[in-house]
């Protein structure tokens, strides 16, 4: 009896309903583990992306250790977040949805709630049919106006935010907060010194063109040289990609419809 039960173990039919068994279960558990831990993960996610919105907009500091509460407190004296039809730069009724956790990315990947990008330089393929912008407000005005931006990268795609001024031009802050250039080269992107370049610089030119654009070397003060910023160094790619993505965003294709609007009073 003792013999034959070995010969089961050792057997291969043993080997294969055992393995097969072991993996059941832990598929099983990594699956139950999956569930369980999503909604922290949605949570986590949103906090990470409000806190690099209040970074453009300078209402925290880089490296700032900002709890959750204090997110949503800042959220709710703040600012506003709203929906923009990007096709036709019109701010969306409040009652569209929870504008906070719109999920740009998604939209954007899902033919159902996006189009297909015309060809341009940003590398960006499709367009999600609505943008999520973020009124800064002091008291009853809007102070600033922080939109998303994205675009292809050396090695991958660059997600950010920018806060412009109440005319719709002026930079107030830059961050980019997912990216996966090269450490201490393109990487800089993330530096905050290097964001805090932008500050002050122009959007746009005298006759409202996109003009903005990382330059090779240094650029001037945003006085005398309001619509170029400091290149990277080593990081030719990186810095033109890095125009182009912010080109494509402050544009027609994407927030340059809604900017026009505000600039002119039409929404606020």
């Amino acid at each position: 009896m003792a013999e034959t039960q070995t010969r089961d173990v050792n057997s291969v039919r043993y080997t294969v309903v055992f393995a097969t068994v072991v993996c059941v279960i832990c598929a099983a558990l990594i699956a139950t583990a999956a569930v369980l831990t999503k909604p922290g993960q949605v949570a986590n996610a949103l906090l990470y992306k409000e806190k690099n919105v209040l970074l453009a907009a300078g209402l925290i500091e880089p490296g700032a250790k900002v709890t959750t509460a204090q997110v949503e407190a800042i959220f709710k004296q703040s600012i506003q977040a709203r929906l923009v039809d990007l096709a036709t730069g019109e701010l969306l009724p409040e009652t569209t949805g929870d504008a906070r956790r719109y999920n740009q990315r998604a939209a954007r990947d899902d033919p159902a709630t996006s189009r297909v990008a015309p060809v341009n330089s940003a590398g960006v393929r499709r367009i999600p049919n609505q943008g999520i912008v973020y009124l800064v407000k002091k008291g009853e005005a809007v102070d600033q106006i922080v939109i998303a931006v994205e675009g292809l990268g050396m090695w991958g795609t660059i997600y950010g935010f920018m806060a412009l001024a109440p005319d719709g031009n002026t930079i107030r802050g830059l961050t980019y907060y997912d990216q996966r250039e090269t450490p201490g080269l393109g990487g800089e992107i993330a530096n905050p010194s290097w964001q805090a370049l932008w500050r002050g610089r122009k959007a746009f030119d005298a006759n409202w063109e996109v003009g903005i654009q990382v330059i090779k070397g240094q650029a001037g003060p945003p006085e005398t040289d309001p619509m170029h910023v400091d290149g990277l160094s080593g990081s030719t790619i990186t810095s033109k990609a890095v125009t182009q993505l912010v080109r494509f965003w402050l544009g027609d294709q994407g927030y340059g419809k809604f900017l026009k609007k505000f600039r002119e009073g039409a929404q606020a």
